[in-house]
């Protein structure tokens, strides 16, 4: 058990830049919806990466957000929490003037309800020390309407259609 904790923290420290870590994640549906899913998180060195393919959407533009809790149990997503939100920033667009590290943006559905978005960011993390950076223990929202990039604080999404417990 400590050569296997002393390998990893050496992968992490040291050779951070050649470590992968991936996780896989299949959307769980919500609010009487059939939504359907994966999303893959791809960790190599600081960056880390999101593919989510949805299926079965209503067509057209859907929110998608980090929520503050890995917990997709209740029907409607509402054990997910709020936004994840650890700078205690305003609601808004990524990495255009505030947002929350949660704030992913929309994804489009197409007439057939299928929509894929691939996200990249050194702003998150798979399970490191940095509460403001770590997404292990939150959730993916996939929202039945657009994100306003305005309204606070959850940019006029509507009901959550889709979860993900990123663990």
């Amino acid at each position: 058990m400590k050569i296997a904790k002393l390998s990893m923290l050496v992968c992490s420290a040291v050779f951070a830049v050649s470590c992968t870590t991936t996780k896989s994640y299949v959307i769980n549906s919500k609010s009487g919806t059939q939504t359907q899913g994966t999303a893959q998180f791809v960790q190599k060195g600081k960056t880390v990466s999101m593919d989510l393919n949805a299926y079965k959407l209503t067509p057209g533009i859907h929110a998608i957000h980090i929520h503050e809790k890995g917990d997709c149990s209740a029907a409607d997503g509402s054990s997910a929490g709020g936004h994840w939100n650890p700078t205690s920033e305003n609601h808004g667009k990524w990495d255009k003037g505030e947002f929350h590290m949660g704030d992913i943006g929309n994804l489009v559905a197409d007439k057939s309800g299928t929509a894929r978005l691939m996200f990249k960011t050194d702003k998150w993390c798979l399970g490191c020390a940095d509460d403001t950076k770590n997404i292990i223990g939150k959730s993916i929202i996939i929202h039945a309407d657009k994100d306003d990039f305005k309204s606070q604080p959850t940019g006029n999404a509507g009901g959550r259609v889709g979860c993900i417990e990123i663990k």
